[in-house]
């Protein structure tokens, strides 16, 4: 059996969240190494890419959490073996990828220039990608993105849009969900309670 270890930060979310879960759904056992934001300045020039999420497998160290959700949502079977539905499995995944790039250039930005880019974030790129997943979904049938299951894809907007409305970042307002794409709210409400996904939070608060 492989040793693995998942560091990350020691949140709930995020870009490591998909991995974690589909980890503990596929019954892999792994070290969960969370670290804090003040440790991550000091550890970033040990990382391959100076960023996290990492994976270390046997003792090789590995990047880019999007490959991390595609291999083991496939071993956890949260990945479809129908091409196309995995293509668009992946084009909801990376419409994720977009919005988060474009609210991570808004960091380390204060006071008035926080707030024009926060703003500018908001109107822009979150808005059109939450009406544009919400169209996907329905098109999907309205429950989930790929496949009529349980994907990544699920897991990963799932766990993108709660940390959004955890009001963690200024001048992006908790409801902009509920308020562009309502359909969304709902979509989170049902991965939430997944049994899957609901035993593994369940095993966190223990």
């Amino acid at each position: 059996m492989s040793t693995i270890k998942l560091t990350y930060f020691d949140m709930d979310g995020g870009r490591a969240e998909t991995t974690r879960i589909a980890l503990s759904i596929a019954g892999i056992e792994f070290e969960d190494h969370r670290i804090t934001f003040e440790e991550f300045g000091g550890l970033k020039s040990t990382f391959p890419l100076s960023s996290v999420p990492i994976i270390e497998i046997d003792g090789h160290t590995y990047t880019q959490s999007n490959a991390m959700s595609r291999y083991f949502g496939k071993k956890a079977g949260l990945y479809p073996e129908d091409a196309w539905q995995g293509f668009l499995c992946d084009e909801a995944m990376y419409i994720i990828d977009d919005v988060s790039n474009a609210l991570g250039k808004t960091m380390g930005l204060t006071g008035d220039e926080l707030k024009t880019a926060r703003e500018k974030f908001v109107s822009g790129i979150l808005t059109t990608a939450l009406k544009l997943l919400s169209n996907r979904l329905k098109a999907a049938g309205g429950e989930y993105f790929a496949a009529n299951q349980l994907t990544i894809a699920d897991l990963v907007i799932s766990g993108f849009l709660k940390v959004i409305g955890r009001g963690m970042f200024d001048h992006v307002h908790t409801d902009i969900v509920e308020k562009s794409a309502p359909l969304l709210v709902k979509h989170m409400e049902r991965v939430s309670k997944d049994p899957r996904v609901a035993s593994y939070y369940q095993k966190r608060s223990q």
